[in-house]
């Protein structure tokens, strides 16, 4: 349930609960329905509420729709995000984020952070090298098949099964702002962030459609001017009760 579905339904709720308070009291019903709304509208309304702030401004959850995060995140988990944190602190490498991607869509996307702002960022034979380091990457599906460098204000992609041709990415298909926005040619610009699913040959993400971006509106690509925030960070899987742990 959406926050605007939960509202209206609260609304509901507290029509009713307004109408059966004016309603004239009947000989004889001994105020019935006064005690009705008090004994079980006033808890749904209070509750709704309390729900309706917490999934607003703490909290909300997130269903798994596609394996892209794989082997961390399996299709039909279901997960709680913190919406509070990023209020006070930026994503740091490794979170796993929910954020509306720079292409259209209803659905917000679920990926893990690699590179920030101010990073350099590189992928060569299956590895993801941040700022000159290899990264460990226990939490993979398996290594990427294509090769990526970030560099002359662009993010440079090689096709599946073909490690030296690059393609770039372009910025009327994809969030890769114009130079203005970069501190340097081969670092991550201001407010953006480069993204990856976990399961790396099976994920739309970063690779394809280019940074997603923490604050302010898109810069490029086909969501350009629209606005780009983080919705949280993924904390913890709670179902299936099976496997539910801290993320």
């Amino acid at each position: 349930m959406t926050p605007v579905q939960l509202l209206i339904l609260v609304a509901i709720f507290l029509v009713a609960r307004i109408i059966l308070s004016l309603r004239p009291v009947a000989a004889g019903s001994h105020g019935k329905s006064a005690v009705f709304a008090r004994e079980y509208l006033d808890p749904f309304i209070v509750a709704g509420l309390a729900a309706f702030l917490l999934i607003t401004f703490v909290a909300r959850t997130y269903y798994i729709p596609s394996a892209s995060m794989v082997p961390t995140l399996q299709i039909g988990d279901v997960l709680l995000v913190n919406k509070f944190q990023y209020r006070f602190v930026r994503p740091s490498e490794g979170d796993i984020v929910v954020f509306p991607p720079p292409i259209p869509t209803t659905d917000d996307f679920i990926k893990r952070v690699i590179g920030r702002p101010g990073d350099r960022l590189a992928i060569r034979d299956g590895v993801v090298y941040l700022n000159g380091k290899a990264l460990v990457e226990p939490y993979i599906a398996e290594r990427p098949g294509y090769n990526l460098q970030i560099r002359n204000y662009g993010i440079y992609v090689t096709q599946l099964g073909d490690p030296k041709s690059y393609d770039v990415l372009d910025p009327h298909n994809a969030n890769v702002p114009p130079r203005q926005y970069w501190s340097a040619p081969d670092r991550i610009p201001k407010d953006c962030y480069f993204m990856m699913g976990d399961n790396r040959n099976d994920s739309e993400d970063s690779h394809v459609w280019g940074f997603a971006q923490f604050a302010g509106r898109f810069d490029s690509g086909p969501e350009m001017g629209k606005p780009a925030s983080f919705t949280g960070r993924a904390f913890l899987i709670f179902w299936p009760f099976s496997h539910a742990h801290i993320l």
